[in-house]
């Protein structure tokens, strides 16, 4: 017997990307707020992972970079 198991982050990240590949003006509003929460949803799910806080500390290395090159 095989057992397949699905990572929801996984699926979702799969899902964002097929949608996002479609073209802007086929998109309606209710299609493009789905789109939205579909990724805030997938944000929460990988933000307490190891993946999430790497990518918060490049994201905060970079907006420090950007902000210290401003001065």
């Amino acid at each position: 017997m095989c057992v397949l198991t699905i990572n929801v982050a996984v699926l979702l990240a799969v899902i964002i990307v097929v949608r996002l590949r479609r073209r802007t003006e086929a998109r309606s509003r209710n299609d493009e707020k789905l789109t939205v929460l579909v990724v805030l949803v997938f944000g929460i799910l990988v933000a307490p992972t190891g993946f999430g806080q790497g990518v918060l500390d490049v994201v905060g290395q970079l907006a420090s970079g950007i902000s210290d090159a401003g001065r």
